[in-house]
């Protein structure tokens, strides 16, 4: 379905609630105000939904389906992806700080341009991955597969390269120091 229209997500219903609503409400939850709860998509569908701006801060999106979704310029710093499938998906210039993608299959996604400092990618399989100009410093990356990547302009400080696959991965601009190995 490649080229297939995108979702708004006024038009997405998690556990019989509208994504705009769910999102909403979060939004108030990372503001600490009123009537605030934390967003729990664990488990949604939300195959190439619109997501471009959106604030996920601190989400529980464990288990998603967010392929060819859109997260362009979104907030996901410290939101926990674990198990989601995020194949084709469009996270740029996007803040992942400190998210979890542990698990996660991220084929063929496009993080270029994101901020992802200390985050998790522990056996994600992201061969394909566009991560150009991406902060991966101080990320943990053990056991994930990042084949055929391209890592131009990224940052590779202090990472844990323990057990990744890096096989045809384009890695000439990209700042690799520091590396950690976890015993």
């Amino acid at each position: 379905m490649f080229g297939a229209r995108k979702r708004n997500p006024k038009d997405i219903y998690h556990q019989r609630r509208r994504l705009t609503d769910i999102l909403a409400a979060h939004v108030k939850w990372t503001r600490s105000e009123p009537d605030g709860v934390q967003a729990d998509l664990c488990g949604c569908d939300l195959t190439r939904a619109d997501l471009s701006g959106v604030n996920l801060r601190f989400a529980k999106l464990r288990g998603c389906k967010l392929d060819e979704a859109v997260l362009e310029e979104a907030r996901i710093g410290n939101a926990d992806f674990t198990g989601s499938s995020l194949r084709k998906a469009r996270i740029v210039k996007s803040d992942a700080t400190e998210a979890v993608f542990d698990d996660c299959g991220l084929e063929g996604a496009d993080l270029s341009g994101t901020e992802c400092f200390r985050a998790s990618f522990r056996n994600a399989r992201a061969a394909h991955a566009n991560l150009r100009g991406t902060n991966l410093r101080a990320c943990v990356l053990a056991g994930a597969d990042f084949s055929d990547c391209d890592f131009s302009s990224a940052s590779l400080r202090e990472v844990d390269l323990t057990g990744v696959k890096l096989e045809g991965a384009v890695l000439n601009t990209a700042v690799v120091r520091d590396i950690v190995r976890s015993e």
